[in-house]
């Protein structure tokens, strides 16, 4: 299948928007998934600067490019989080510090990604929605029902509005389903779909690293949200416990050979990439599949390649006949 490889540019970011295009055009990617941080997006300016728009877009056409989503995770992650100080880090500088500043700079951030988005011709942003009680989600001492309740009808109140400008816009919200989040596995995601009375705008960026290391199958969760996958990272992870080490990584830096899980370069990892594509063909799925590469021990520019090279060959069409159809009468 035809499908589109594309690469995320956020662990890029620190490198100008022109030169990561020219690398990840020179490794022969189809496109990127920009990020709205460092000087690769700014949706202020793509919202209302036709200029800014084409300067972008012509940046990808010299490279031979596409773009089909724009990644705006670190906004949206301060819009549904209660104040952490770690929020400081994605906040500009203007409201560092000040719990409401951040929400409103984030929400108007998000509409923002939305029109941005609908003026690049992308028709889904793939995002966080930050979570009231991600911090509890260990019930000691105890969460209460209501407590849940209470913080999933927060998500709600929060995020409705900026729904309603995705809507306007024709875009597609599509959240990755990872923790902190409060959708980070397979029921919480079935309760944040409920919570919103499945509205239509919002669905999943599917990331299969982050559900294998908590013990979710990803192709399962593919096949039962089949039809709220709007977007598809791919991401690898190794899962280690050695008797020492558990999932709950032991405040071990990312990397750390010690940790009980890491995040790898694609196919050097656990994840069954053979069942996902097959799931994503079932499911009618043609958009990108898009490289988030993270693997702390290794150069990223031998790292993206090599995960190209992986997901070229590992993607596959459907059968469009019966293997068996020859034998028949």
């Amino acid at each position: 299948m035809s499908r589109p490889v594309t690469l995320v540019s956020g662990q890029w970011a620190d490198l100008p928007f022109e030169t990561f295009c020219q690398k990840a055009g020179a490794m022969g990617f189809d496109g990127v998934e920009i990020a709205c941080w460092g000087d690769h997006m700014d949706v202020k300016a793509a919202a209302a600067d036709p200029r800014y728009v084409e300067d972008r877009k012509r940046i990808l056409e010299r490279n031979k490019l596409g773009c089909w989503a724009l990644s705006a995770h670190l906004a949206g992650q301060c819009v549904g989080d209660p104040w952490d100080p770690r929020l400081d880090g994605f906040a500009p500088p203007q409201v560092k510090g000040n719990p409401d500043a951040i929400v409103a700079w984030a929400t108007e951030e998000m509409k923002l990604s939305a029109r941005a988005a609908k003026n690049m011709g992308c028709k889904v942003v793939t995002c966080f929605m930050g979570s009231p009680i991600w911090r509890y989600w260990y019930s000691f001492p105890q969460t209460t029902e209501e407590m849940v309740e209470n913080a999933y009808a927060e998500i709600v109140r929060r995020w409705t509005p900026i729904l309603d400008v995705f809507d306007e816009c024709g875009v597609r919200f599509a959240l990755e389903v990872h923790p902190t989040e409060i959708a980070f596995d397979y029921y919480t995601a079935g309760r944040l779909l409920a919570a919103f009375g499945r509205r239509d705008t919002l669905g999943f960026n599917f990331d299969p690293s982050h559900l294998l290391w908590q013990g979710v199958r990803p192709d399962l969760f593919l096949r039962d949200f089949a039809d709220r996958i709007y977007h598809v990272h791919m991401k690898d992870v190794a899962v280690r416990p050695d008797g020492r080490a558990g999932i709950l990584g032991s405040h071990l830096p990312f990397g750390d050979l010690r940790r009980g899980w890491n995040f790898v370069s694609l196919g050097r990892g656990d994840v069954d990439f053979d069942a996902i594509v097959r799931e994503l063909n079932e499911a009618g799925y043609s958009g990108p599949l898009s490289v988030e590469w993270e693997d702390a021990g290794m150069d990223r520019e031998h790292g993206a390649a090599e995960s190209l090279a992986y997901v070229r060959r590992i993607d596959f069409a459907p059968s469009g006949r019966a293997f068996d159809a020859a034998m028949r009468k």
